[in-house]
């Protein structure tokens, strides 16, 4: 961007700065978007080069002052002007008419009015300003005192940092809140954390806690937490009740509910309370009671405190919400780390504003503890949890001859026994190299762009290929060329099948109702499947039957074929699990002769994990023009332009120097510095198996727990079998003239790391070339480094540390004439 006059540039911000508060109040304000992430960051970026030219024309209260970057180490505490008292709970209507009572007595009359608002599920803060200005953030702590969280609460959008233009405003005042995670922040951070491996958050609550208390301010500006304000706190406030000051607050740019509401006496508090019970679930933020308050500032001093709660507020808590549900079956999910999880398949049932069709059970204790047995009928609640959780088992409605549930004994994807060590409530699948959701984890890495570089197989490319038996370790990839034609029409994704707890394969409602329709769009069926959340599956079946002719108004042998499968759910013993049905049963229905083979395809379905697979493997033969019915059960497949970009993608890796092969192995605590510095050092993967303990540790940078790592992987005989199979394929297992060829000697010896914009170099380039000039490049700030290439927007914890640590930064244009390319 091309520096602009300081006229221009001033436009140019009051613009930016005008878009960016108007998205930023759709966003907080009006829980909706009108552009992408990207491109309100791409704004953001503008304004702070703008500013960047011209730091006086940067405002106090400049969006760019919420992007963060402070690093905070410790934070201190500091003591409340007026301690932060908790409320008391009710949870009853009784509860809340003596509390009414008791504030009559207090006061000696009813002349007095409530205000209330809904209780937000966050973390309390404090707000300090004076003049104007924000000063400072303080946590509730014990009440007395709390956690100094300025910088991070600086990053909320919805939180002003600056006062203007108000002659009220009072020269130090403190504002109180709730700071919060909205349901959708919560959602998209859980996303990520599973796509990483890790495991999701708990609540929104939790994770607002934590965010608040991160290090980084950046990283925190990044979670988007959100604030509501309740409380104006001052030595003399130019009003006398409590809605006047939140009016205020209102006029001064503070985020405040829409849910506050003065309310004459209490029953029209118990009319709010029952008005929101449900409204409650549309907003964008997690809520568990109402607030309760005297709204009179006088009558709440006469009312006073006790030693823990004021007399003038209450909290009404909602209790958590409950419903009844059927236990269909209970399946087993498996983690990247081998950990079992099982899952309960509910009757539909709604719930806090959702249909709840499954609850997490959590492990094998916890089946314990409720006595689970099948076909129960159980309670379950959703409080701020992320999946719905069981709370008891309705004991009088059990049938005297059902069954115990059990815990399986074997992985439900590879049928290994599974472990549970001592002291442990999880089980665990040790089948490491033969999992689908472990073998995953590796091939992810092997693959990756500083491994072997096969763009073209993404994750869920090698899901797919993993959990259909095409690939079970590393050496698998270089066969795929030679099974070219099975991988045509091999679905990507199987989302829509699972299994029955016996190993038949199952197919969603949606997708089964597609197959046995034609002319009807899957659209059409997910908007009735949407209408129709709450039935039964044979009655759903049924009904969509009956508006078929509204529907597509066509094709007369489509009840026919719905009504077919209706007959043989009924007939037919399987393990429910809401909105699955047998794909043998689907297949039944839209073959000639279906319905007499149905044992057989039935017997065909065991243990595949889908359609492609019981075509392929299963050697399942459909003639005639039925096959584009058939087809309709698949989700995604791969196509002959996929499949041949990863052809190209595994032909292009085999040329990958043995630094890059030797990371992407997966050794524990090899990383790619490490090893570039072992092939370099022993020039083939036979010289490093053959290494000695003393001859590792010779290696700078060696120690004891690498050696151990590696004497770990070598003596396991698969490992070595692996590395023989990829010798065999092509792979490089040892350095070549061309990898040792260096441009120049200018780095010899040397470890740099490069940190921040670089103009002259990519993230990828400036390794290379550091390595071409004989130096090696680190990841991290450390000690050993001999100095760090300073880049434009540096990372300020980086060159912190650097700084501490003592280590040289040199500029990029310093850095090339170290290397005389200049």
């Amino acid at each position: 961007m091309n520096k602009p006059s300081k006229e221009e540039a001033e436009k140019q911000i009051a613009e930016l700065t005008k878009t960016i508060n108007y998205h930023n109040h759709l966003y907080y304000q009006e829980d909706r978007s009108e552009i992408s992430d990207f491109a309100f960051d791409q704004l953001l970026d503008k304004l702070m080069v703008l500013e960047d030219f011209y730091p006086e024309l940067r405002e106090p209260d400049s969006p760019t002052q919420r992007v963060g970057g402070t690093i905070t180490k410790s934070f201190e505490t500091a003591t409340h002007a007026v301690r932060m008292l908790s409320l008391g709970n009710t949870y009853s209507r009784e509860e809340l008419n003596a509390f009414d009572e008791r504030v009559e007595r207090g006061l000696g009359h009813r002349d007095f009015e409530y205000l209330c608002e809904l209780k937000f599920d966050g973390v309390a803060i404090s707000l300090v300003y004076e003049n104007g200005l924000l000063i400072r953030a303080v946590t509730r702590g014990d009440g007395y005192k709390g956690d100094v969280v300025t910088e991070n609460v600086k990053t909320i959008r919805t939180i002003p940092l600056v006062i203007r233009g108000d002659k009220s405003l009072p020269s130090y005042f403190e504002v109180r809140g709730e700071i919060f995670l909205s349901r959708r922040e919560f959602e998209k951070i859980n996303e990520e954390r599973i796509n990483r491996g890790e495991m999701p958050l708990a609540n929104p609550r939790n994770a607002a806690s934590g965010t608040l208390k991160m290090q980084d301010s950046a990283v925190v500006a990044k979670r988007r937490l959100n604030c509501y304000l309740y409380q104006l706190i001052a030595d003399e406030l130019p009003m006398d009740k409590h809605d006047e000051a939140i009016d205020r607050l209102k006029s001064w740019g503070f985020n405040i509910s829409p849910t506050f509401k003065k309310c004459s006496d209490v029953n029209e508090v118990l009319a709010y309370i029952e008005e929101w019970r449900e409204k409650r679930h549309q907003l964008p933020v997690e809520t568990d009671g109402v607030v309760v308050k005297i709204n009179d500032y006088q009558q709440q001093e006469e009312l006073g405190y006790t030693a823990k709660i004021p007399r003038w507020a209450i909290a009404f808590k909602y209790q958590a919400e409950s419903a009844t549900a059927t236990l269909l079956s209970v399946t087993y999910q498996v983690g990247r780390t081998g950990a079992i999880t099982p899952v309960a398949n509910l009757s539909p049932v709604s719930l806090a504003g959702t249909t709840v069709k499954r609850a997490s059970l959590h492990n094998a204790n916890e089946i314990l503890r409720l006595d689970l047995h099948e076909g129960d009928v159980v309670r379950v609640e959703k409080g701020g949890e992320i999946i719905p959780k069981i709370t008891e088992v309705v004991r009088e409605k059990r049938d005297n001859d059902s069954e115990p549930i059990r815990f399986i004994a074997t992985c439900p994807e590879c049928g290994s026994p599974l472990e549970r060590k001592e002291g442990e409530a999880k089980h665990f699948c040790p089948n490491e190299a033969g999992c689908p959701p472990q073998i995953l984890g590796r091939m992810e890495h092997f693959v990756s762009k500083r491994a072997m570089d096969i763009d073209s197989l993404g994750t869920e490319r090698l899901r797919s290929l993993i959990e259909q038996g095409y690939l079970s370790n590393l050496a698998d990839i270089y066969d795929l060329p030679e099974k070219r034609e099975c991988l045509l029409g091999l679905e990507v994704s199987d989302d829509h099948y699972t299994k029955s707890s016996e190993g038949y394969l199952l197919v969603g409602i949606k997708k089964a109702l597609y197959a046995l329709t034609q002319q009807v769009r899957l659209k059409e069926i997910e908007t009735f499947l949407e209408s129709q959340q709450s039935t039964g599956l044979l009655k759903k079946i049924s009904i969509f039957a009956d508006q078929l002719a509204e529907i597509s108004g066509k094709k007369a042998e489509n009840p026919a074929r719905l009504r077919c499968l209706i007959d043989l759910l009924e007939n037919q013993d399987f393990d429910a699990v809401e909105d699955f049905v047998p794909v043998a049963s689907v297949l039944a229905c839209i073959l000639p002769e279906g319905r007499e083979n149905l044992g057989q395809l039935t017997a065909l379905s065991k243990n595949k994990s889908t359609l492609h697979d019981l075509l392929i493997r299963g050697g399942l033969r459909i003639e005639g023009g039925y096959m584009d019915q058939v087809n309709k059960l698949k989700g995604g497949t791969f196509q002959e332009g996929v499949i041949q970009n990863m052809m190209e993608g595994i032909r292009q890796s085999i040329a990958q120097p043995f630094p890059k092969v030797l990371f992407a192995l997966g050794i524990r605590n090899i990383g790619e510095n490490t090893a570039i510095l072992l092939a370099r050092h022993f020039k083939t993967i036979d010289h490093l198996i053959g290494a000695t303990d003393e001859e590792l540790l010779e290696i700078n940078g060696v120690g004891e727990t690498l050696v151990q790592s590696i004497r770990y992987f070598f003596s396991d005989p698969k490992n070595l079998t692996l590395i023989d199979r990829l010798k065999k394929q092509g792979l490089r297992f040892a350095i070549e003239e061309d990898d040792t060829k260096l441009t120049s000697r200018a780095l010899e010896g040397k470890k740099i790391l490069a940190s921040g914009r670089l103009n002259h170099f990519k993230r990828d380039e400036i390794v290379a070339f550091i390595e071409s000039h004989g130096g090696t490049y680190a990841k991290s700030v450390s000690k050993n480094l001999d100095f760090i290439v300073e880049g434009e927007e540096m990372g300020p914890s980086k060159k912190e540390k650097a700084i501490k640590l003592g280590i040289p930064l040199v500029s990029e244009q310093e850095f090339l004439e170290i290397c005389k390319t200049v």
